[in-house]
């Protein structure tokens, strides 16, 4: 049996999102006891993993509102969304977690009636403060409607990273993971099935304007090959001295799909030459890493291929349970 981490861990039951982790499931549906046919061990699944690997993710411009006027943060946001972005960034301190402050849940909730864009808070803030406020960020980052916004707690600043993703996700948020520069990517592969994001700092925490740390171009590249190799459905994002040139072209290449920009964006005369001029060099960038994939990879290999099982109908169960035979690989 060819097993890797993610496949010892296969689909059944009454929907993929529940996953059975028995070691003797034999990728049988816990419903009805029916067993997936198996696929050959004809380097399928390695097939699978590089196609979803150069199948590029949707890239997002996500402002970040350190270097706006605060005292008229509410026609910034509006702007901002004029502008084009796909969300606005709130950087959350408390002067323990970084050496900076800056605001608090009521200043983000307050922005929201200036626009609908959709928001993103970063906490770099201590594990008490994440811990004891944590429900007021995920409701300050909401929608107009209660659609979850994008809440980043930091894998250095809590205790138990588990409870508190999994708390966001209970509040109704969207549980995203950051990593500062001196943090390897191993320390966030174990929940990487609970988030949606996960972001790499290119700078340590704290300040704007600070110079982008290349460095991390292989911790961007180790955390995509490990959410393909999961079939994840995960974005990457960076932050940290981004800006239109090689910086965002690097991370796009090495496989973020999600860029925040302070200084990088306000710089410009207007915030949509900033977002378009960011969004251009991104696309150029990703283009470059799929450009280099087909080259590497003959077209015949490519395909992705498409489930060959579905369960029976209701006749012999609920209907509503499936197993993917290409995640039960036997030699």
């Amino acid at each position: 049996m060819i097993k890797s981490t993610y496949l010892s861990q296969r689909y059944c039951g009454l929907s993929r999102l529940q996953r059975c982790t028995i070691r003797h499931c034999k990728g049988r549906c816990t419903n009805c006891n029916r067993r997936a046919p198996t696929a050959r061990a004809s380097n399928r699944a390695t097939h699978v993993r590089a196609a979803a690997a150069a199948e590029p993710r949707q890239v997002q411009i996500i402002p970040s509102v350190l270097p706006a006027d605060w005292a008229n943060m509410g026609q910034c946001v509006k702007e901002l969304e004029e502008a084009g972005v796909d969300r606005i960034q709130f950087d959350v301190m408390d002067g323990n977690f970084v050496p900076n402050l800056t605001f608090g849940p009521e200043m983000i909730a307050a922005c929201r009636n200036y626009c609908d864009v959709p928001f993103e808070t970063q906490l770099m803030v201590s594990n008490y403060n994440s811990d004891t406020m944590l429900e007021e960020y995920v409701n300050a980052t909401k929608g107009l409607n209660g659609e979850p916004g994008v809440v980043i707690v930091h894998v250095e600043a809590c205790t138990h990273l588990h409870r508190s993703l999994s708390k966001i996700r209970d509040m109704g948020g969207s549980p995203s993971v950051a990593l500062n520069p001196h943090t390897p990517a191993e320390l966030v592969l174990n929940v990487l099935d609970l988030v949606d994001h996960v972001l790499v700092m290119t700078v340590n925490p704290g300040f704007g304007g600070q110079a982008y740390i290349p460095t991390m171009l292989d911790k961007i590249t180790q955390l995509r090959s490990a959410i393909v190799e999961r079939g994840l459905d995960v974005d990457i994002e960076v932050d940290g001295g981004i800006k239109a040139d090689q910086t965002i072209m690097e991370c796009a290449a090495a496989g973020a799909n999600c860029f925040i920009a302070g200084s990088g964006m306000f710089a410009y005369p207007t915030l949509k030459e900033g977002c378009d001029a960011l969004r251009a060099k991104a696309l150029e960038g990703q283009k470059t890493f799929v450009d280099a994939y087909r080259r590497a990879v003959p077209a015949a290999r490519r395909r992705t291929p498409a489930p060959v099982w579905m369960h029976p109908p209701a006749a012999t169960c609920n209907g509503t349970c499936m197993m993917m035979a290409n995640l039960v690989i036997e030699a």
